[in-house]
């Protein structure tokens, strides 16, 4: 049986170029918590989105994983556009908003996707998407209003 508290803390990043990496956080706003260098094989870096619990990490010596590799990660804000504006200002590409032909979440590739925002701006039904420069892939979520026991 798993604790009733449990909770993501962090999620690690496989980039190639950790100055690089790093300095594209910065420009994302989210809050560097860590660099800590150990020696020339091993460096941890930590940021924290604003507002979130949970944290990145990436740098060298951490991961064997492919830089690029970790895909779909949610960052959720109260309004799309906005956060969109806000990142595209802050010099980072940013998609289209889009959202589901479901009108649920959204589907692997392109597919069923309609642009604009969800009707009637749906909580859980809005996204736009943006890579950093390794290609990990980030996707805007719009919520406004939380679903029971969120």
């Amino acid at each position: 049986m798993l604790p009733m508290d449990m909770k993501l803390e962090v999620l690690v990043l496989p980039v190639s170029d950790v100055d690089r990496a790093k300095a594209f956080y910065e420009r994302l706003g989210f809050r560097l918590d860590i660099d800590y260098v150990g020696s020339d094989t091993y460096r941890v870096i930590q940021f924290t989105p604003p507002g979130s619990e949970a944290s990145i990490i990436l740098g060298t010596g951490i991961t064997n994983a492919p830089a690029g590799s970790v895909q779909k990660l949610h960052l959720v804000v109260t309004d799309i556009v906005a956060a969109r504006d806000d990142l595209i200002a802050r010099g980072v590409e940013v998609g289209e908003v889009f959202h589901d032909a479901t009108g649920i979440f959204h589907h692997a590739g392109t597919e069923e996707r309609v642009a604009g925002p969800a009707p009637q701006r749906a909580s859980y039904g809005s996204f736009a998407e943006f890579s950093d420069p390794d290609g990990n892939g980030w996707v805007l979520q719009e919520i406004t209003q939380k679903a029971p026991g969120r």
